[in-house]
């Protein structure tokens, strides 16, 4: 049967996000309606993503998060889905005129058009998951795609080999919001955080965050067996040379999720391997943490000797930053953008700080290579004078 004319069990404002466990440490997000029932073709879909697509938990919970909206939205105004594709321009004008209504960051203000984009991803990919399983017919796809060329995307978005290609763009685009100087912490910034650390495993996860660049879902997620602190471990079976992590994307009981489908290892100075053994030291001191294989474990609060979750890790960071002195508090991913800028201001080529960070595309790390404020003050400031007579120096 074809999906599209089924009537909405809910009011509009009565869908929720929620978090399914399967088995084990597999689990992924759903979409449930006022019943608290799971909205089946939504489920089916986040479903697929999860066991058929192997994302990341996380990832169904961002698109869970989005499709209530567009689902809410669907049924309050009566529409089905081919009417609701049709309409998609209506519900871009919603989200950008009413105001967030969950408590946190942004509470209350308008969405960007960066969020709305991002519900409109999540509409489209739910879209061709039901035109593929036929829960609706594919007469939806031209409402949501239109045939485009290549001739104006940027050179890196091109394909090879030159000449005009025809491509699939999406009916429902804003311009993107770009932020050309994402939050970074500074060196002076890590140093006060280092400084204000009273424990070696705090001190162990501000100097890994610093030097390598690691997500915070990555190196929350590390086990003992992904540490390499040798210069050799052939040994091991393992042929990285030097000191390094290997990130393994898992499911972990703890949630936290590596933002990647394949492993990749990233190299470790000596000031983080020194650390990582005084953190030993540390741990060994508190039998609970014995038995458990992850690196990071709760050492001073229950439940004792548990992997540690990501509030955990964003709240040590925000009394650091209290009780360093800083203007800011200061998030983990900040660590991530600092190494990325840090790398540049070294004079680091872009491939090799694409390799450290582990991005998927040159235009991720491209932002760390656009000149900020300051960097482009000093540029300015350290040009020489001009003087009348041609030559160089100060005028007189």
């Amino acid at each position: 049967m074809v999906f599209g004319m089924r009537e909405c069990a809910s009011r509009g404002d009565e869908f929720r996000a929620f978090r399914v466990v399967l088995e084990g440490d597999f689990a992924y997000w759903t979409v449930l309606d006022g019943g608290l029932r799971r909205v089946g073709e939504l489920d089916a879909f986040l479903l697929y993503l999860r066991a058929g697509r192997g994302r990341a938990e996380s990832t169904t919970e961002a698109y869970a998060r989005d499709l209530v909206f567009f689902e809410s939205w669907r049924c309050s105004s009566g529409r089905d889905l081919m009417a609701a594709a049709r309409d998609l321009h209506l519900l871009v004008a919603s989200l950008k005129m009413t105001p967030i209504e969950r408590q946190g960051r942004g509470y209350r203000r308008q969405r960007g058009n960066n969020r709305v984009g991002h519900v409109l991803t999540a509409v489209r990919s739910f879209y061709r998951f039901a035109v593929a399983t036929g829960r609706v017919s594919d007469r939806v796809l031209p409402l949501l795609w239109e045939v485009g060329d290549t001739r104006f995307l940027p050179a890196e978005l091109k394909p090879e080999g030159g000449g005009l290609r025809y491509r699939a763009a999406a009916r429902h685009q804003l311009p993107r919001e770009r932020n050309d100087s994402p939050g970074a912490v500074g060196r002076e910034e890590a140093g006060a955080l280092l400084r204000a650390a009273e424990h070696w495993r705090d001190r162990f996860l501000i100097v890994l965050l610093w030097h390598c660049g690691l997500r915070i879902g990555a190196a929350l997620g590390l086990r003992r067996c992904d540490v390499h602190f040798m210069e050799s471990a052939a040994a091991l079976g393992c042929r990285v040379a030097g000191p390094h992590v290997h990130v393994v994307p898992r499911d972990n009981p703890n949630r936290a999720q590596a933002k990647t489908h394949r492993a990749f290892s990233v190299p470790v100075p000596a000031e983080v391997v020194a650390v990582y053994e005084m953190y030993l030291l540390e741990r060994a001191e508190l039998a609970a943490a014995a038995e458990c294989d992850f690196v990071f474990v709760n050492l001073f609060h229950a439940p004792l000797g548990e992997p540690v979750r990501y509030p955990t890790a964003h709240q040590l960071l925000q009394n650091l930053s209290v009780k360093a002195g800083l203007d800011r508090a200061v998030t983990p991913h900040m660590f991530r953008h600092g190494t990325g800028r840090a790398l540049v201001d070294s004079g680091v080529d872009i491939a090799v700080i694409k390799e450290i960070l582990h991005h998927a595309s040159f235009v991720s790390t491209e932002i760390y290579a656009r000149p900020s404020g300051d960097r482009a003050r000093r540029a300015v400031d350290g040009l020489p004078p001009l003087r009348r007579d041609g030559g160089e120096g100060n005028q007189r």
